[in-house]
């Protein structure tokens, strides 16, 4: 994730995207990932080596139009905030 601008909650590094802006990283499931690697090949990139550890997935931002960009990116935020937090901004 190094060399990316990084989008934080709190300490926590929801999305990471690459400076030529062709990738984004994203905070992701990680025992949905490789079902997500392997149906998308296109879309979905597997993390660095460091970042293999982490619920992370990178994403070819050429592969996905803007209303699935908006529901990656909410998806990677509530995985990041208070329940109360995402359930207010979602009227849950």
């Amino acid at each position: 994730m190094r060399d990316r601008i990084k989008f934080r909650v709190g300490r926590i590094v929801y999305l990471a995207l690459s400076r030529d802006e062709q990738t984004m990283g994203i905070g992701f499931p990680k025992e949905e990932r490789e079902a997500a690697l392997a149906a998308y090949p296109g879309k979905f990139l597997p993390p660095s080596r460091a970042d293999e550890r982490y619920q992370w997935i990178e994403v070819n931002l050429a592969a996905v139009d803007e209303p699935e960009l908006r529901e990656l990116i909410l998806d990677a935020w509530r995985m990041c905030v208070p329940q109360k937090v995402a359930a207010e901004y979602f009227g849950e």
